[in-house]
């Protein structure tokens, strides 16, 4: 499968072991690639999905001038949104813990916005996944913010972790693009490559 991008060398650019775990899955060869210190700060202006397609570009942007020709760049970005703003990583337990008051019994979407991107051709698009939450006990939030850390995830949760198992009621969109990376829809965009 994908026999066009044997013509590139695939890199991801992203930390995220999730994503990397994903894009391994469509079965692509690639390499990881990362740039410090890229300003993931966004206008003010920018709501709901506007916000992850800018930072993907953003992401990009800063890896453009070091790509060969026959390299494929792929970057995202994912964030949590509930009343019209977005819930980030959390500083701190205690503020996972709120995030996670805030989310419990509600429904929010993951949105999550990926940029391919080759020295010639740049293709962006975004992702929507609505995810409705059983409401939480202070037991269950406090239980799994100290077994399972989540300051390194938007909106304080891993659908793919405890929480997602005992909490998350019901989705409609991609499961995977809650976890970091809209794999189905990126597989397709990949196909016209």
């Amino acid at each position: 499968m994908l026999e066009n991008l044997k013509k590139y060398h695939v890199i991801l650019a992203s930390q995220s072991p999730r994503r990397r775990e994903l894009l391994s899955g469509l079965g692509i060869d690639f390499e990881i690639r990362l740039l410090q210190d890229i300003d993931e700060s966004y206008p003010a202006s920018l709501t709901g999905e506007d916000i992850p397609l800018h930072i993907a570009r953003t992401k990009a942007a800063a890896y453009l001038a070091s790509l060969q020709e026959d390299e494929l760049l792929i970057t995202a970005d994912t964030i949590v949104w509930l009343d019209n703003k977005v819930l980030g990583k959390p500083e701190n337990e205690e503020e996972a813990r709120e995030m996670l008051r805030t989310l419990s019994g509600r429904t929010h979407y993951v949105m999550t916005g990926v940029s391919i991107t080759t020295p010639g051709r740049q293709h962006c698009f975004a992702c929507t996944s609505e995810v409705q939450f059983d409401t939480l006990s202070d037991e269950e939030i406090d239980f799994y913010v100290r077994r399972f850390h989540p300051l390194d995830k938007a909106g304080s949760y891993g659908v793919q972790e405890w929480i997602g198992y005992i909490g998350v009621k019901s989705i409609k969109g991609s499961y995977f693009n809650i976890m970091g990376l809209p794999v189905q829809r990126l597989y397709c965009e990949l196909k016209k490559w």
